[in-house]
């Protein structure tokens, strides 16, 4: 069965049977109602998924894989911070009538630095050390930029990716200060594994190790009902995924790049609010 249920459900689990409640506590956060949205958390989980057994997809609720790597290529390739280089919707609440973000995500990746080797943006700069650093202890990016939070729509939750070569093999940290459990857990897991992916094909690596960091990873408290039914689902293998092997620029991905054979899974759709 799916590593990445597996995980899921261990994560799950352990934040409905030992988390700590935020209930007594003021939040930001708030459901559509405007009623606080609180949640039960567990502070630093770390997952490990070897990409090169499986491709880390929930099979007991469906990931839809297209538009998170549609989101991914948003942040990662056009280096956006409109919603309107988006396909899909799920920004919208945070864009102004222009539809900005601010300097967030992609805004922040696209903004160049000045090295002896020239001037590169972050990912330019990732991709440039990987093929001609391998050795370097330095290949990382960060989008949480102090000094622009205050022109951030939104904070970044996924804030920094650390690359590392070992032998023929790239392996990754992604590093995120927050999680949001039932809406984006395994969305953000196959979109940085994905990048992991593309980064190692581009390379000439193989895609090895994702380590996922979670510094608050929690389940907000009109998700429980819903968690507790989805970690009960039917698990099904993991499918595989097919990567156009014939891509060797980064700016060449496309959504249409990917290929999932046998995605088996739950595909009850259930309605999720979102806490802002």
């Amino acid at each position: 069965m799916s590593l990445a249920d597996d995980i899921f459900i261990a994560n799950m689990t352990d934040i409905l049977e030992n988390g700590v409640a935020d209930i007594d506590l003021q939040v930001r956060p708030k459901w559509s109602d405007g009623t606080p949205a609180h949640t039960i958390k567990k502070f630093g989980i770390v997952n490990r998924y070897d990409l090169s057994k499986e491709f880390p997809i929930l099979t007991i609720r469906k990931t839809y894989l297209r538009s998170a790597i549609d989101e991914l290529l948003w942040i990662w390739q056009k280096k956006s911070n409109n919603v309107k280089d988006l396909h899909s919707h799920i920004w919208d609440q945070w864009a102004d009538e222009n539809g900005s973000i601010g300097k967030a995500y992609g805004y922040q990746l696209g903004v160049k630095h000045k090295y002896k080797e020239g001037e590169f943006d972050q990912v330019d700069r990732a991709l440039y050390d990987l093929k001609n650093n391998p050795a370097s202890r330095r290949i990382m990016t960060n989008i949480y930029t102090f000094a622009d939070l205050h022109e951030m729509n939104l904070y970044p939750c996924a804030y920094s990716m650390t690359f590392n070569v070992s032998g023929d093999t790239l392996n990754g940290i992604l590093n995120q200060r927050s999680n949001d459990m039932l809406t984006a857990n395994n969305w953000n897991v196959t979109q940085y594994a994905i990048l992991l992916i593309m980064f190692a094909q581009v390379s000439g690596l193989k895609a090895g190790e994702l380590v996922h960091v979670i510094a608050d990873a929690h389940i907000y408290d009109r998700h429980i009902p819903i968690v507790k039914e989805i970690i009960q689902a039917e698990r099904f293998p993991a499918p595989v995924l097919e990567v156009d092997k014939s891509i060797t620029n980064f700016y060449d991905f496309t959504v249409d790049s990917f290929k999932l054979v046998d995605y088996k899974c739950n595909t009850k759709k259930y309605s999720i609010p979102v806490a802002e």
